[in-house]
């Protein structure tokens, strides 16, 4: 009788350290993958391989979302807003100036609480196809603005590496602490 209430507590302890360290975990619980990696309409450079744009990761807040936009295409966007907005000279070269010369990833996620919303819960990691890392980095710390159904939305650009076409695609991995979870994509340079 002992012997089997010290195995039944032995058993109980060890079930639930291995449920502690499961909870621990960095990758967290796995995304649902595309078959194929989807474009995306609003950018053609980027392509998603996790589901985590639909309307599912809205519901649960892991919505992320990533667009790549080149210099050149927001230095156009900076000459538009200066004819719309009549711009003196020193505010349109100081904007001109602020241009990543590799251009920026357009980074949108929504997260359920303020708190989580925070960009600097994310770490950016691009590689190439053979492993290799070429670039890394964290977002700046933000809050998020409310986006309903106690969800908090954080826009921010990200500047980035010059893409060279003849390297190949790209894979971004995003990694969110907070929730333990990878998003991925496809940066392909035209």
């Amino acid at each position: 009788m002992q012997f089997s209430t010290t195995l039944r507590t032995g058993l109980i302890f060890a079930l639930l350290g291995v449920a502690a360290a499961h909870a621990q975990s960095p990758a967290g619980p796995a995304r649902k993958r595309y078959l194929f990696a989807q474009k995306n309409p609003e950018c053609p450079v980027v392509a998603n391989i996790t589901k985590n744009t639909d309307e599912d990761a809205d519901i649960t807040g892991t919505y992320t979302h990533v667009c790549y936009r080149s210099a050149e295409e927001m230095q156009a966007e900076i000459s538009e807003l200066r004819k719309i907005h009549d711009w003196a000279d020193s505010t349109y070269q100081r904007r001109l100036r602020a241009v990543p010369a590799g251009g920026a990833l357009v980074l949108d996620i929504r997260r359920q609480g303020a708190k989580n919303a925070d960009p600097s819960l994310l770490t950016l990691s691009a590689r190439t196809k053979d492993g290799k890392e070429v670039f890394a980095t964290t977002p700046k710390p933000g809050t998020g603005r409310f986006y309903g159904r106690d969800l908090y939305q954080n826009h921010q650009l990200v500047p980035f590496i010059k893409l060279d076409p003849a390297a190949g695609p790209l894979t971004l991995v995003i990694t969110d602490t907070r929730l333990r979870q990878q998003f991925e994509y496809q940066l392909t340079p035209q």
